[in-house]
């Protein structure tokens, strides 16, 4: 059996659909191939070079003159090559911009590759932009028949599956109005049955699963553990460390285009992802010591709003008198800063303070909480039984934990604020301030991690 195949000069794809599979443990057979990859983006400072791009070279040949260029060029991939084989579960990870995103459409068909050439054998539903192919004029009910078609699926086909993705979805009578009505979390729910309900050999997800509320998620991911157990190809991009820890058999680093890292030591590449990260996040801009250790109030505002964190999302408010600089997780048996963690793993909360006055009867909290929202854990100095007085300057001050978690992403918040004189003046509240990503040797329900052991008393018989 030949597989799909596309390529710098593909011009269209056939389907050949796969045999069933044999086993559930990945298979040797490549379900996808990526050879020497490459994709180049022209970039056009203004819109006339576009114009001048089509025309000048040409009448540049047409006078004998050197052919000049209009454009930059940028490659979002470089020379890209790995095989997932069938029945593995690959993850992607990489910072925004490493080209996670161009080499799922590439393999999806669509984009084309500058270079290079991609494989793929069997039906391959794709989780990118959800609903992307809906007419918003259509009603769910023949958006569902029309994405079908799209997947190589017939009418009779498509009917024998209606009620799985008609109940997945759970829309209700919404299914018969047109799509353009439906609120953001109808259309995921729409969008997601359609490819997961259609028993694809290949799925492919880019960040789709981050979205919706929990339950729709748990669902989401429900349903993938269904595909993988029977044997579904699946490749995966996300922010979200804790899932490709949880279902990934092997992960693939982005960097700049490049592959940075392919291994099946998942946990390794995911710490390493997340220390380049950190090792990122420290480059922001921030008040830092120097000869002079005071700071003036102005100094520490300024530093307060612009060191909000924008890829969390942060909310940041307070007087300024004194500010958390940062806040940073360590792990004191490697020595190092984490922010991937074992389930019950001793950490430490070091917050750096900076301070322009003196501020007495200071609170320094500390909370985590899901990515969806809800307060999993919190402490502070006061119910620890300690007191902080701040002087003007720099104050360090750590807080050592176990956290039996499940695995999972979680968002850290902190604050600072002071209750000298009975009244609470906020002095600087985050949330968040970071992101911790658990896992667990086991997988387990809920948010705490407490493994049961298990004992079997045999009863004697009289």
């Amino acid at each position: 059996m030949s597989f799909e195949s596309i390529g710098a000069q593909t011009t269209g794809r056939t389907s050949q659909p796969l045999a069933e599979p044999s086993a559930i443990s990945p298979s040797c057979d490549p379900a996808i191939r990526v050879a020497n990859l490459s994709k180049c983006y022209q970039i056009y400072d203004a819109p006339r070079d576009r114009l001048k791009q089509f025309l000048m070279p040409r009448l540049q040949r047409l006078l004998g003159r050197a052919v000049g260029s209009y454009h930059r060029k940028f490659w979002a991939l470089q020379d890209v090559s790995f095989e997932v084989a069938k029945g593995e579960t690959v993850g992607i990870i990489g910072r925004n911009g490493a080209g996670k995103s161009t080499l799922l459409q590439i393999i999806c068909g669509t984009l084309t590759p500058t270079a290079g050439t991609v494989e793929t054998r069997g039906r391959v539903a794709a989780l990118l932009e959800l609903g992307a192919g809906f007419n918003p004029e259509f009603s769910g009910r023949e958006n569902i028949f029309m994405n079908g078609a799209v997947l190589g699926m017939s009418d009779a086909q498509i009917e024998e599956r209606f009620d799985d993705i008609a109940a997945f979805a759970d829309i209700g009578l919404f299914l018969d109005q047109p799509v353009k009505t439906y609120s953001s979390g109808m259309y995921v729910r729409l969008a997601f049955a359609v490819q997961a309900c259609v028993d694809p050999e290949i799925l492919i997800v880019d960040e789709a699963l981050s979205v919706g509320d929990i339950g729709f998620q748990y669902k989401c991911f429900k349903r993938m553990e269904q595909l993988r157990a029977s044997g579904t190809t699946v490749l995966m991009v996300t922010h979200a460390t804790s899932s490709i820890l949880e279902y990934a058999d092997r992960c693939i680093v982005l960097d700049a285009g490049r592959v940075l890292k392919d291994t099946s030591d998942v946990l390794a590449a995911v710490l390493a992802y997340e220390k380049d990260m950190l090792a990122l996040q420290a480059a922001l801009p921030s008040v830092r010591s120097s000869s002079v250790s005071r700071f003036s109030i102005g100094e520490l505002r300024d530093a307060q709003t612009s060191g909000r964190i924008a890829s969390l999302g942060e909310k940041r408010f307070g007087t300024a008198r004194a500010i958390i600089e940062s806040l940073s997780i360590w792990s004191p048996v490697v020595g190092e800063e984490r922010s991937v963690v074992r389930s019950g793993e001793e950490i430490e909360f070091r917050f750096r303070i900076l301070s322009a006055e003196p501020v007495s009867a200071v609170v320094v909290g500390v909370s985590l909480s899901r990515i969806q929202g809800g307060d999993v854990w919190g402490d502070n100095n006061l119910n620890a039984g300690v007191t902080i007085d701040l002087e003007p300057g720099e104050t360090l001050v750590a807080y050592r934990v176990r956290l039996p978690i499940s695995a999972g992403d979680y968002l850290v918040h902190c604050g600072l604020a002071s209750l000298a004189g009975g009244d609470r003046e906020e002095l600087d509240q985050r949330r968040p301030a970071a992101k911790l990503s658990a896992w667990s040797p086991r997988p387990q329900v809920g948010v705490i991690f407490a493994p049961i052991e298990v004992s079997c008393l045999r009863r004697q018989e009289p």
